[in-house]
């Protein structure tokens, strides 16, 4: 694996290097905490996984984070699962996340963009002030530390209004997109019981209004708890009986009142995709989320006062929780509401430049796209100003690392990134100071302890392992919703390797230090002991200009037997006759391995997959070994549940 490119795509510059933030960080903290002078980031991320509490403690004096109560020590525990940070301390996440209100005013804190994709600023001061008033009418309303707030909400700047007040208060903030239905809204938010519920009257998208009234009617009556519901008229509708208006509730001018809260209190509850059941209801902390995201966004990302941080996302994924800490940095965060290809495949480039945006995050499947629809992102845009541009969601193809070089600029930093909602940031990707080499993320995050290991559990390089952290990380859920012994984090996390995390993908640590993603480990193709990562399939046969996209299963079978299907969703004209067949083959023959050529190549009318985008591999596994559909997989959590009948009916004539 370490041979495979024996030549960075990328190196940075000198003046690069010397001018970011982890370089004057390690300086830094070679002076004041016993981190190494020499050795640049290797040497770096050793130590910050050998010294836990150093490094950690280096990061909160490095960002100067506001202790309200000093802590007693960095890790009064550190066993996983329940290790305890900073214990003793108090601070709050919305108080840091406005800082910059202080000392830049007037400077965009937020730039909101719609499907016209004309910037709208709003100020640091006005932020600020209108977290402030609704803070103090939530107060009012009798929301209280730890009572739950939920938002129905698009990418808009009155949800981060509503996330950054309902965290000063000490409250828990959840949140959907409003393209989720009713059911599979319920399924997350009836099991945290929310007090207040903030809702859209619709959104726009692709070019048309999407009315949810309906739904948040259904919502209502399906939330016993709420005590309040906060209408914010987007498509310009009344207010339903009963409802409060937002303009009413931001209008007041009032400083911001920021709970002091302990390091462990609850910040946000995020949800794992739920496809095998009610989705996980992923509790993260304050101090959890605010002293990794500060390393991630600042460290990893390099981003500050005068960067612009645009990433398409929505509100019901966690890349959307990561854009608004980029806050936490002073950086002016870009929120973009709208279809990711509207009027064309070419939106999000047209975002990024008029938006001046300095790192642009997408996803993987965004990136493959335009490179099928023949965009040309340097030649139709101005993108001078982008210094990154990162990706996400599933593994970056080496293609795409190609395309992004070829198309946007030979002198691009392009960061693969891989994390989990599960601890809403990233395990491995981005660092400024480092080679890109193509298929390739950068190197493990600062203070993880990311490993590859064998069935055996233990450690192997160059070589496709599970994704296993040995150490804690601050960011881990402090605990799940509605789980009170423990048992579902546990066995989420903890059952393959006691104390250690298994995340549930396959990686390749390379002797290098550069880390490859392979895809899931729970739906990892094996033949004949030979293993093979999704994703490696998909890069390969979605090269092919007749195939919109794929998905394979490797299924085991009750004689022993092992079945592998390739379900391909053919471009619009194309056939898949006997030459498609032969090429889809001679592709992953000749690029892949011979022993993971399909048994079947199967024409399917689409590829389900979850509400955050990802394609659904083991329910798919699940419904082709018998399961019925309604234990294979929860309805609510899949963007199109009738595909998934084909599935089921090629299950049944198997049988």
């Amino acid at each position: 694996m370490s041979t495979v490119n024996p030549e960075p795509l990328w190196r940075p510059d000198p003046q690069r290097i010397a001018k970011a933030q982890v370089t004057r960080f390690q300086a830094w903290a070679a002076e004041h905490h016993g981190a190494p002078a020499d050795g640049g980031y290797p040497a770096l991320h050793r130590w910050s996984v050998d010294e836990l509490e150093s490094f950690w403690a280096a990061v909160t004096q490095w960002f100067d984070v506001r202790f309200s109560t000093p802590y007693a020590r960095v890790l009064g525990d550190r066993s996983m699962p329940g290790a305890e940070w900073f214990p003793g301390a108090t601070l709050n996440y919305a108080e840091h996340a406005l800082r910059a209100a202080a000392t830049r005013p007037d400077e965009p804190a937020l730039l909101y963009v719609d499907e016209s994709h004309e910037p709208q600023p709003v100020t640091w001061s006005e932020l600020r002030r209108q977290v402030g008033a609704l803070a103090a009418r939530l107060r009012d309303l009798g929301v209280r530390p730890g009572d739950r707030v939920s938002g129905y909400l698009p990418n808009i700047p009155q949800a981060v209004v509503a996330l950054l007040a309902t965290a000063a208060v000490g409250a828990v903030w959840t949140s959907c997109a409003p393209d989720f239905g009713a059911r599979s809204v319920l399924d997350r938010f009836q099991q945290v019981e929310p007090v207040v519920l903030f809702t859209v009257d619709g959104y726009r998208y692709g070019g048309k209004e999407h009315d949810r009234r309906d739904t948040v009617a259904e919502l209502r009556r399906e939330l016993p708890t709420l005590r309040a519901v906060v209408h914010i008229p987007l498509l310009g509708t009344e207010a339903p009986e009963g409802a409060l208006e937002w303009t009413a509730l931001t209008a007041g001018d009032e400083e911001p009142v920021f709970e002091q809260v302990p390091f462990a209190h609850p910040l946000w509850v995020l949800y794992s995709s739920g496809t095998t059941g009610l989705p996980k209801a992923i509790v993260q902390s304050q101090g959890g989320i605010l002293v990794e995201h500060l390393k991630q966004l600042g460290l990893h990302c390099d981003l500050g006062p005068e960067d612009r941080f645009f990433w398409y996302t929505s509100t019901g994924w966690m890349m959307w929780n990561f854009l608004v800490s980029g806050l936490l940095t002073g950086t002016t965060v870009v929120l973009y509401d709208g279809s990711p290809g509207y009027p064309d495949t070419g939106a999000q480039w047209r975002i990024a430049e008029r938006t001046g945006a300095t790192l642009y995050g997408t996803s993987a499947a965004y990136v493959m796209a335009c490179r099928k629809a023949a965009v040309h992102p340097a030649r139709d845009f101005d993108l001078s100003r982008i210094q990154c541009v990162a990706t996400t969601g599933s593994p970056l193809p080496p293609d795409g690392f190609r395309w992004l070089h070829d198309e946007v600029r030979e002198d691009l930093w392009i960061a693969s990134v891989s994390g989990g909602t599960d601890v809403c940031s990233c395990f491995a990707g981005a660092v400024p100071t480092l080679p890109v080499y193509t298929g390739e993320l950068q190197a493990p995050g600062l203070g993880t302890d990311l490993q590859s290991w064998d069935p055996s559990g233990h450690p192997v390089v160059d070589e496709v392992g599970e994704l296993v952290v040995t150490r804690p990380m601050p960011s881990m859920p402090v605990h799940f919703w509605n789980d009170p012994d423990g048992s579902r984090y546990h066995d989420s996390y903890f059952d393959t390797y006691p104390g250690v995390w298994r995340h549930g993908d396959w990686i390749t640590v390379t002797s290098r230090g550069s880390v490859v993603i392979h895809g899931r480990s729970d739906s990892t193709l094996n033949r004949q002991g030979v293993r093979m990562g999704s994703a490696d399939i998909y890069e390969v046969v979605e090269r092919l200009p007749e195939i919109k996209e794929s998905l394979v299963i490797g299924v085991e079978q009750p004689d022993g037997g092992y079945w592998m299907p390739l379900f391909v969703h053919l471009a619009p004209g194309a056939v898949l006759d006997d030459a498609l067949l032969g090429r889809i083959k001679q592709a992953i023959r000749e690029q892949l391995s011979p022993r993971h050529v399909p048994d079947e190549v199967i024409e399917v009318p689409g590829v389900p997959h979850t509400l955050t985008g990802k394609r659904i591999e083991v329910p798919v596994k699940r419904l082709l070994q018998g399961t019925p559909l309604e234990k294979a997989v929860n309805p609510g959590s899949i963007d199109n549940l009738e595909l998934l009948h084909f599935y089921e009916e090629l299950a049944r004539k198997k049988a």
